[in-house]
């Protein structure tokens, strides 16, 4: 009898050796590992319902039932802050760090750090300058560009014809946070689109930030000598949600039918709605569930798979007519 109770104690003992060593190794049920993987989080700030909605991704992705304890530090938007938070992290001897950046440049130095350190290193959403790839593993997020150049195409599809002969579109552009890569290449698109078409030009080319007070704010101050506005291009959401309410101050009327065609990015669900409701023309979206995508690199390379420099999320653009209201309530964010 003893000899059988061995024998099934030895059975149980390597089936569970299998399970731990089975699947990703960040996965695996924390019952059967003794320490956490560690991942350390510089998330930019809190400035938009985007940022919210990326912050949560990240917080529900990296969770200890799954084997992660995630350390994030808020930046409130300054780079500064963001490089103590990642000196932190290498002192503390996280496993891995995930950084939302600021702006492109100034990142040489403590990813170098980082490096030298020996932890892996995630660019998520935007992107960094360095001369060195090798200092992050891989850079997770949005194809700006590619967003920026659909919505230009639409709204050529939409004016082509329209404006009169000795006349121009006058687009009101309403900039994010100088030097981040959302900001730098949606500027690209319209710049390049403007540029090639004689009849476009810019009625203003605005600073917003990407928040809502400060959309209001510039939008504000702008119509206060100058009304003749066609077109408004805001590089997020919020940005547009402000420079809505100063259209409304003013009376100016925008959307299906009126003035001003809107241009937004991001495709929150308070956008969507505001589309499907005909008061925005066109949402380029830009998808914040990013943490299962993060994830997923994190287990690739510590499985000693092959990870890919760049990974864009899948993104669409939406009008009235993608749109239906079940798919707007569904949103999550």
């Amino acid at each position: 009898m003893r000899r059988f109770c061995s024998l099934l104690l030895c059975l149980a003992l390597v089936l569970a050796s299998a399970l731990c060593l089975s699947g990703c190794h960040g996965s695996s049920d924390p019952t059967t590992s003794k320490e956490l993987f560690v991942v350390g989080f510089s998330q930019v700030g809190s400035e938009s319902d985007w940022r919210l909605a990326n912050t949560k991704s990240m917080t529900e992705t990296f969770t200890e039932d799954k084997g992660y304890e995630l350390r994030l530090e808020n930046a409130k938007q300054q780079q500064e802050n963001q490089f103590s938070a990642i000196r932190n992290f290498m002192l503390e001897g996280v496993d891995c760090i995930v950084i939302a950046p600021t702006i492109e440049q100034g990142w040489e130095n403590v990813l170098t750090e980082v490096k030298n350190a020996g932890i892996p290193v995630i660019i998520l959403d935007r992107s960094v300058s360095v001369t060195d790839s090798d200092l992050f593993l891989s850079n997770f997020g949005s194809d700006f560009l590619k967003q920026g150049n659909k919505s230009v195409e639409w709204l050529e599809s939409q004016v082509e014809g329209t404006v009169e002969e000795g006349d121009t579109l006058k687009i009101l552009h309403l900039q994010g946070t100088y030097g981040a890569t959302a900001q730098i290449l949606r500027t690209k698109a319209i710049e390049v689109g403007v540029a090639k078409h004689s009849d476009w030009e810019f009625a203003g080319q605005l600073y917003g930030d990407f928040t809502e007070a400060k959309g209001y704010e510039v939008v504000s101050d702008f119509l206060r000598t100058n009304k003749d506005i066609d077109v408004l291009y805001s590089e997020n959401d919020n940005m547009t949600f402000g420079a809505m309410r100063a259209f409304d101050d003013y009376g100016i009327t925008y959307g299906e039918g009126g003035q001003v065609k809107i241009i937004t990015f991001d495709a929150t669900k308070k956008a969507l709605q505001y589309c499907l409701e005909g008061k925005i023309n066109l949402c380029a979206e830009c998808n914040p569930l990013q943490g299962p995508g993060v994830e997923k690199l994190i287990c690739d390379y510590r499985d000693g798979k092959e990870i890919p420099k760049h990974v864009y999320a899948e993104e669409s653009i939406f009008t009235k007519d993608e749109l239906t209201q079940e798919f707007v309530d569904g949103r999550e964010y």
